[in-house]
């Protein structure tokens, strides 16, 4: 079971991707915990969401998920992309398998491709007979069953023995040089990430071309009273704002503006600018970018650390351009 606030590529792959391995994803509104609840049955394998999702900056409540994936017996992965570790560390909320983009603010400066998977090592693998590659003998290590041998390292070792040895995902060294250098630096950067995010979207809340800002660091949105509880250093760098004039003005925004970059990274220490209904969630139907929340009058906005008056002074043009 997936939430239907996720990255465009999340999507995809969890609605047409892992069909290829038989498989099969129930895409919820994760603020309607009833329905989570609902929704999972004895097929249920595993409940996958965004601790900030991308890309409108919802903060999911993690403890009432995490109440639910435990009821259920199932794992809670928590895609924390956007938040970072310094922002959010969604075990401490419940969460059994924590995934990262590397490419994003680990890193931050969009030069590399990478991820991380971080096991609670919490899960009891053999409580049900759900996940048999961990509870059951494996053939290709002469019957080893991982999860009685090697305990709360089961996972994550039989992702380095089984998944890495057979489908060699690891990253290149240079990658992870550049990986790790970044996050020396991630505290300091992710402190001005939320410093000039608040600064701008507080800014955006008040231009006569913005209808809505969906940054959870604003007082005016339904998420900020998350904040405390699952990220209390800040809601993040990253945010969408919907303008008046819809799709067309959209793309003359994103075209205005000088100081945003027009990629579909994010987390960079340089401000990026995309327009997802165009771009990164194309592929998706009307009503799945309206779940997403990347309907057409959308841009996302990632927040760099530059001085957030030239910020605003360039989103201010762009947007007089755009009307």
């Amino acid at each position: 079971m997936v939430s239907t606030r996720l990255y465009g590529g999340s999507i995809t792959q969890f609605s047409q991707t892992i069909k290829r391995f038989g498989w099969s994803a129930t895409f919820v509104d994760f603020d309607d915990t009833d329905a989570v609840a609902a929704a999972c049955d004895d097929d249920t394998r595993a409940i996958f969401c965004e601790s900030i999702a991308n890309p409108g900056g919802y903060i999911t409540d993690l403890p009432a998920i995490a109440a639910i994936a435990d009821a259920q017996g199932v794992p809670l992965i928590v895609d924390n992309t956007s938040a970072t570790p310094y922002l959010c560390r969604p075990i401490e909320h419940g969460a059994t398998l924590v995934v990262n983009s590397t490419t994003k603010y680990l890193t931050g400066n969009g030069t590399v491709t990478g991820g991380v998977v971080v096991d609670s090592g919490t899960f009891d693998w053999m409580a049900s007979d759900k996940f048999p590659s961990l509870s059951q003998p494996e053939p290709a290590y002469h019957g080893l069953v991982f999860a009685e041998a090697l305990g709360p390292m089961a996972f994550t070792f039989h992702g380095i023995a089984v998944g890495l040895r057979d489908l060699g995902m690891t990253m290149n060294p240079q990658g992870a040089h550049y990986t790790l250098l970044g996050i020396e630096t991630l505290s300091l950067r992710m402190a001005r990430h939320v410093e000039n995010a608040e600064k701008i979207a507080g800014w955006l809340e008040g231009n006569e071309h913005v209808d809505a800002v969906t940054y959870a660091g604003l007082e005016s949105s339904p998420y900020h009273h998350r904040m405390a509880t699952i990220c209390p250093k800040g809601a993040g760098g990253l945010f969408t704002i919907a303008l008046k004039g819809g799709y067309d003005a959209c793309v003359k925004f994103v075209d205005s503006l000088e100081l945003f970059t027009h990629v579909a990274n994010l987390g960079d220490t340089r401000s990026l600018v995309i327009h997802p209904a165009s771009t990164t969630h194309r592929q998706l139907s009307p009503e799945q970018l309206e779940a997403a929340g990347a309907p057409a009058n959308v841009v996302r906005l990632s927040i760099g650390i530059e001085d957030p008056k030239d910020l605003i002074a360039d989103l201010e043009q762009a947007l007089a351009a755009a009307h």
